[in-house]
């Protein structure tokens, strides 16, 4: 049943809505290049639902989107599961705003509350408009990991079948949380990593299992599959959470231990 609601949870929207034509501000997430000379791989770093009111599919992330042959994202989420997945592929906010007893899927399932409360939505998250528009252009989409394996992922998580904390304590959470989120996009928007990086440092510090799970053991994995990657050419456009591209262990590491270059772009 635990790991039925992680499914639920973790889904992204099976056909994303497009988010409405209208003016908003210029964003520029971060945007990484892996190169060689027949071979080229971008690594974007993705907020998994965001609130439709920045413009950050142009500039490099569009030209580079459009030059690439295909796109890859973290999983391919199977076609029965429509429930929204977490807001961002990142740890619980700091200041232990959740009780000691709260389950990851707790935790996981209030983001998301948090985050719908602040107009956070997967149709306009950045990976929903991504997979969109490379179905619309005829681009290959795949996944870095299948989604059993990340079902199987969210399983080995500690402390998944604890309790939970009290309604006044979820209050306190949802709203701290929620400002938080509005943060993090708001950090996203503009390619800043530091809130992502303290957040990843705090996990790593106060839960390194899962820290291990998320996120180290991943990120050495991807990091293998583009460094092989490299070995075929043509051009890869390569959209995992933000997360996943900050910090000590962040893929680009992982990729540098291989003794493969990466460099950002914007």
């Amino acid at each position: 049943m635990v790991v039925a609601l992680i499914a639920a949870a973790l889904a992204a929207a099976s056909v994303p809505a497009t988010p409405p034509a209208r003016l908003v501000p210029d964003a520029d997430p971060a945007i990484w290049v892996v190169n060689d000379r027949d071979t080229v791989i971008f690594l974007f770093g993705t907020f998994h639902a965001l609130d439709g009111k920045s413009d950050w599919f142009n500039d490099e992330v569009r030209t580079a989107f459009t030059s690439s042959d295909e796109l890859m994202l973290e999983t391919i989420v199977p076609e029965p599961y429509g429930a929204p997945r977490p807001v961002a592929n990142v740890p619980a906010p700091p200041g232990q705003i959740l009780a000691p007893s709260a389950s990851f899927l707790g935790s996981t399932r209030m983001a998301i509350s948090a985050g719908r409360a602040k107009g956070l939505n997967v149709a306009y998250g950045a990976d929903s408009i991504l997979r969109l528009a490379a179905e619309n252009a005829g681009k290959g989409v795949g996944g870095l990991e299948s989604f059993d394996s990340q079902l199987n992922m969210f399983a080995r998580i500690p402390g998944a079948g604890v309790g939970r904390s009290s309604t006044v304590e979820d209050s306190t959470a949802k709203e701290t949380m929620g400002i938080l989120m509005g943060e993090m996009q708001t950090a996203w928007n503009r390619g800043d990593p530091g809130i992502f990086a303290a957040m990843l440092e705090q996990m790593r510090a106060n839960s390194p299992d899962t820290y291990k799970v998320m996120f180290t053991e991943r990120n050495t994995n991807w990091a293998e599959w583009i460094a092989n990657r490299l070995q075929k050419p043509g051009t890869v456009f390569v959209a995992v959470g933000t997360g996943h591209l900050v910090g000590n262990d962040s893929v680009q590491a992982k990729l540098a231990q291989l003794g493969v270059h990466s460099a950002r772009i914007n």
